[in-house]
């Protein structure tokens, strides 16, 4: 039986990160939106592009 071991626990972690800091430059989100939006920031994209269309 073949070893092996896959670690995909660093890239998604990189991803959400990109995510946020995408939400704080594209919403403009102030100080206390910021810190919510680390764990929220895929909501506040959702409210933002469903009131563009």
């Amino acid at each position: 039986m073949a070893k092996g071991s896959m670690d995909c626990g660093g890239s998604l972690g990189m991803a959400w990160f990109a995510g946020w800091l995408f939400a704080l430059g594209y919403l403009d989100l102030g100080f206390w939106k910021g810190i919510l939006g680390l764990l929220m920031w895929p909501y506040y994209i959702g409210v933002a592009l469903a009131g563009a269309g």
